[in-house]
């Protein structure tokens, strides 16, 4: 046999060999990669493929609530004053508002006891009083108290009320290490808090969150207008309904 042939059949017999080595390593590395794709998804029965990360919700996971808060705002007064300043005017009536608008309870005021401004602050009490009437709230749910303040000291005006509000837990809690997270394709614990947290924190009707409020009546007379351009309009129903204009 010439050399030529014999380079041949060995040619030959190295691709016996190597051809099934390489199948097999094709077939492994298919077999990996439907593995792999596999895990990143769950099939419900709904039939509709979903990722791990979806079912790992941010908003179950700090979910706003109402619970019972205390909203309160301390009157800064100095030992000298004798009656509010302009901007504490303010401060005091924009508490009222906020009072008026998300309890119907009592708003109490706490004047200090035993401090340097004690005589001060019982002076400017019926002015803060005063403040909180022009918002519309009722004397009597005004409640008066005082509390024991640190001697030396001048302690504020407390004034406060409880209220239903919008809530989540604290933000800021790292129950595990970020790199035991980093192949479970899923947001580590504190992603989303301070997202639910703006969000609670906005919105001017806690409720809102958890309860439609009711539509708003119906405009008869705006009702009857529009029902009467189509009815005059006859088979023209290409007719502008809109309001008309009575602008110059």
């Amino acid at each position: 046999m010439s050399n030529g042939n014999e380079e041949r059949l060995h040619k030959i017999k190295r691709e016996a060999l190597v051809m099934p080595a390489l199948r097999t390593l094709t077939f492994v590395a298919l077999a990996a990669s439907t593995m792999a794709l596999a895990g990143c998804g769950n099939v419900h029965p709904d039939g509709d493929l979903k990722t791990s990360a979806i079912e790992n919700d941010y908003r179950v996971r700090h979910p706003i609530k109402l619970a019972e808060a205390e909203h309160s705002i301390d009157i800064p007064v100095a030992s000298g004053d004798v009656k509010l300043g302009r901007g504490i005017e303010d401060t005091i009536r924009g508490f009222g508002q906020n009072y008026k608008n998300n309890s119907s309870g009592v708003i109490q005021i706490a004047v200090p006891s035993g401090s340097v401004n004690a005589s001060a602050a019982r002076a400017v009490l019926p002015a803060v009083r005063r403040q909180l009437a022009l918002e519309g709230v009722q004397q009597r749910r005004m409640i008066v108290t005082s509390y024991q303040a640190q001697p030396g000291v001048s302690a504020p005006i407390k004034i406060s009320f409880v209220a239903l509000t919008a809530m989540t837990d604290q933000c800021g809690q790292w129950p595990e290490d970020l790199m035991q997270n980093s192949f479970s394709n899923k947001n580590w614990y504190n992603f989303g808090c301070a997202n639910q947290n703006n969000l609670a924190a906005q919105v001017a009707n806690p409720k809102d969150l958890f309860d439609p409020r009711a539509s708003t009546p119906i405009d008869a007379q705006r009702r009857a207008n529009v029902i009467d351009t189509y009815r005059t309009t006859g088979s023209d129903l290409g007719k502008d309904t809109s309001a008309i204009s009575t602008g110059q």
